[in-house]
């Protein structure tokens, strides 16, 4: 399991509807996208931090570990605004560091946000309910389907990397190399015959275009509901309030 489901799973949090943690994250995310990137970013992203290491009491070691990829990705292709390319070559970019600091900031407080829903909410609590809705039924089905084979995946991957280094696979450059081939290869084969294993096993029970599922009834709880929205509203008028400071301070803005 995932460390983001084992978080979901055992949230203190898995007991309310997921349309309330979704107004939540969905307000914070609001903010990391609509709000000054200075000192909007910043100001979001240590709200989603206080919020989910706080009130929802994620562990924070696999909080910071599910972040530490997607934030590699964002530093990574924000360096890209630092250089121009043009008739001359690699230059420079004027301005390229303050727009990818920009950026980064909006990317991270937005990161942080979804992080903090998806820690909090099982995908099993979220997708039968989209099912219901009129329009999502065929996205809830195709999400549930990719998340299970990417779950089927990394297991395969884990085993097989697991037999490989039992038999030395590892030992060498040369040999890590033939290994890391080869797992390809075997993971390709293994999920293409899954995939199709999962295709008959749905034509025998009569697939008809729609997968019935028990749903756990969560109550939308009032209070909770009310609180939701309270953590973005706190981050746009410190926004606000932070924005006008240097404009009412004489010889500053």
């Amino acid at each position: 399991m995932l460390a983001i489901d084992a978080a979901a799973y055992r949230s203190p949090w898995r007991g309310h509807h997921p349309a309330a943690k979704a107004l939540l994250a969905g307000t914070l995310l609001l903010c990391a996208l609509v709000l000054p990137p200075w000192p909007g970013a910043p100001i979001t992203a240590a709200i989603t931090l206080a919020v989910a290491l706080g009130w929802a009491r994620v562990p924070p070691r696999a909080f910071l570990r599910s972040a530490r990829a997607p934030l590699a990705f964002v530093v990574t292709g924000a360096l890209t605004f630092l250089v121009s390319v043009d008739t001359s070559g690699l230059a420079w970019a004027p301005g390229g560091a303050a727009r990818a600091g920009e950026v980064i900031g909006r990317c991270a407080a937005a990161v942080l946000s979804q992080l903090l829903f998806a820690m909090t909410t099982p995908l099993a609590d979220v997708l039968p309910r989209l099912a219901r809705r009129r329009g999502l039924a065929g996205l809830a089905e195709v999400a549930g389907l990719v998340y299970r084979m990417l779950s089927v995946v990394l297991e395969t991957v884990d085993a097989v990397r697991r037999a490989q280094a039992d038999r030395l696979g590892a030992r060498s450059w040369r040999a890590r190399w033939r290994s890391v081939t080869g797992l390809a290869a075997q993971i390709f084969v293994l999920s293409f015959d899954r995939a199709r294993r999962l295709e008959d096993g749905l034509g025998d029970r009569g697939y008809t275009g729609g997968l019935a599922v028990s749903v756990e009834p969560l109550p939308l709880r009032g209070r909770f509901l009310a609180l939701a929205p309270l953590p973005g509203v706190v981050a746009a008028v410190l926004t606000v309030a932070l924005s006008l400071v240097p404009s009412s301070v004489p010889g500053l803005g």
